[in-house]
């Protein structure tokens, strides 16, 4: 079987956020569930952008739209696990932020999952992608730095 492969590009880290396994998470198999997983990963990124000043319902006037993710799952997390979610975006380049997300349990530091979303900015009047803005590389590159 071929399974995805995601390198996290670990110098590219603009944010890291806290979250905890809630009950509600859970699956049948009695750990964190796929979809939650993808939920967790959704609320570190708004937290990732927001703290940059870049909702992604407009960055520097323009609306984003998530056009596809890949998911490495690497092992388990269960109720009541503490975790930390480290988002990473490489320099844009074009039309699509490349964003990826390494999930790591809080006090091994034993890594979950990794997940690569490519993000599209789009130009609500002609419904087409747009060149990332200059304000946005400018923002991200700042938070690399710091």
């Amino acid at each position: 079987m071929e399974r995805v492969k995601l390198d996290f590009p670990a110098e590219a880290v603009i944010h890291r956020h806290p979250m905890t396994v809630r009950v509600t998470d859970m699956n049948y198999g009695r750990h964190l569930g796929h979809d939650a997983l993808v939920s967790l990963l959704h609320e570190a990124r708004i937290q990732a952008f927001a703290a940059l000043d870049l909702p992604e319902w407009d960055m520097h006037g323009y609306p984003s739209v998530v056009a596809d993710l890949a998911v490495q799952y690497q092992s388990e997390a269960r109720w009541p696990d503490g975790l930390t979610i480290a988002t990473a975006v490489p320099e844009p380049q074009g039309k699509s932020l490349t964003i990826y997300q390494r999930i790591y349990q809080l006090d091994s530091q034993q890594v979950v999952a990794t997940a690569r979303i490519n993000q599209l900015l789009i130009d609500l009047a002609s419904g087409r992608p747009v060149d990332v803005p200059e304000q946005v590389k400018q923002a991200l590159s700042r938070a690399r730095c710091g």
